[in-house]
């Protein structure tokens, strides 16, 4: 079964998404920062990573650096979630070392692509 981690401070976001994901047969790991993300991806090494990038303790944007800088964890694919549409949060994000962007309120098979088209691609 793939397992995604959601990092994700916003306990509504939280629940939504982790339960349509979860029914679409995904396992789904939590986190509710970017601290306790960058831990998980150490110690469970998820397929794919769901990142919030407006997080508390750390954000997402440097929770993406660090799991990036990590031989370890650099290969797992991560998409960005933020509730900014802006052309410029894209471009931050992939800077950041995201591999893909998607807007809140998730568009759920538009999500599923991209996290499909991901995997695929890192197998």
């Amino acid at each position: 079964m793939t397992r995604i981690l959601l990092v994700e401070d916003n306990e509504m976001n939280r629940d939504m998404l982790s339960r349509r994901l979860s029914r679409r047969g995904f396992e789904v790991l939590i986190a509710e920062n970017g601290q306790s993300g960058v831990e998980l991806t150490i110690s469970e090494r998820p397929d794919l990573i769901l990142m919030d990038m407006s997080l508390p303790v750390m954000d997402g944007w440097e929770a993406t650096r660090r799991i990036k800088a990590d031989p370890a964890t650099s290969g797992i694919p991560i998409i960005a979630l933020s509730a900014h549409a802006m052309t410029s949060d894209r471009e931050l994000a992939l800077e950041a070392g995201c591999d893909d962007y998607d807007s809140k309120p998730v568009d759920l098979p538009r999500l599923v692509q991209k996290i499909e088209q991901l995997l695929a691609a890192n197998p």
